[in-house]
């Protein structure tokens, strides 16, 4: 024969909500984030020089591992 008994907390205090509140907060602004880089006019200019042959990228000086760098030169410095 089996038992079973269910226990109600309903009178104590959890962490479990209030982080989850944080956790949402954050996905919201990263979701955010994703949403308008992927509109961004450099991820276009990226997809457009990926789109491009080796050849028509070694007219103009770049090179395919050199797509990002080239995009976002101005940004960062590696």
């Amino acid at each position: 024969m089996a038992y079973s008994s269910t226990i109600s907390h309903t009178g104590g205090f959890s962490l479990k909500t209030p982080f989850a509140a944080i956790g949402a907060f954050f996905a919201a602004i990263g979701n955010a984030m994703i949403a308008a880089s992927s509109n961004s006019a450099r991820l276009q200019k990226v997809e457009m020089l990926n789109a491009k042959s080796d050849a028509e990228l070694a007219e103009m000086g770049i090179k395919r591992d050199d797509i990002v760098h080239h995009v976002f030169r101005d940004l960062y410095y590696i």
